[in-house]
């Protein structure tokens, strides 16, 4: 009965040596692949696109944040058919791994077409007149837009005035501004909903939006000569064929 019970313990021991050793080899594999991933997929290149309201570096330490943010495997596996959401003037961002050490970034912004000043915020509206974002921060190459008559804004909601088509056109003119590489302070609106830009101290009254292209392509080549200067400069009238231009000094 004795050595029966010896020989229980002895084949007891063996199986917690046994299970031991296989629980070790186990930690000592896993030990091994991790650091194998850590090592070779280790991020050391990465290309961000599409991005205008925000730097490389402010995209990356978006979508690179946290514990193992530099490891493309776990990156392909956090950003696994979905993008990067709820990043203010950002639809999404897609994170595509290329190889081990290398990842790219593509960024869809939403549409901005200017903004309105609403209790001490900036209300960034798309080419619909819809608010979509609401910031403390001005934005490079969007404009402030003046002059138009609203009671209160909703977000995700059109601005509500009177003339809706007045949205396009002032997309179309921030792209226009975009394209020859003008900044504008801002755009002002008349009751008639006429517009005119304003340039630092030069104001170029523009009219009801005829020939912009034009226009605004006839600015670029003039707006330097015209530096240090205040005045209005009149293009209500100008055409391709008709380039009558006058400029009154305040």
């Amino acid at each position: 009965m004795k050595k029966e019970k010896d020989l229980f313990a002895e084949n007891r021991g063996h199986g917690k040596l046994i299970l031991l050793l296989v629980l070790l080899a186990i930690l000592l594999l896993a030990s091994a692949a991790a650091f194998y991933i850590v090592k070779n997929y280790k991020i050391e290149n990465v290309t961000v696109d599409g991005n205008i309201h925000y730097t490389d570096e402010e995209i990356m330490n978006i979508v690179m944040d946290g514990p193992l943010g530099d490891n493309s495997l776990y990156l392909s596996l956090k950003y696994k058919n979905k993008g990067v959401k709820d990043i203010p003037f950002v639809q999404t961002m897609d994170v595509a791994i290329l190889s081990p050490d290398t990842i790219r970034i593509t960024v869809y912004e939403k549409s901005l077409a200017g903004y309105v000043e609403y209790l001490g915020r900036y209300m960034y509206f798309d080419k619909d007149g819809i608010i979509v974002e609401s910031s403390e921060n001005k934005t490079a190459g969007i404009p402030q837009v003046t002059g138009l008559d609203f009671d209160y804004v909703v977000m995700y909601k059109p601005l509500p005035v009177e003339e809706e088509a007045v949205f396009e056109k002032i997309l179309d003119m921030t792209q226009l501004l975009n394209k020859y590489e003008l900044s504008a302070d801002r755009l002002y609106f008349s009751k008639d909903y006429e517009m005119t830009i304003y340039f630092g101290g030069v104001k170029a009254a523009i009219g009801s939006g005829n020939d912009i292209d034009e226009k605004v392509m006839f600015l670029q080549s003039v707006l330097g000569s015209l530096e240090g200067k205040s005045g209005t400069m009149h293009l209500e009238n100008y055409t391709e064929d008709m380039k009558n231009v006058t400029f009154e000094p305040d």
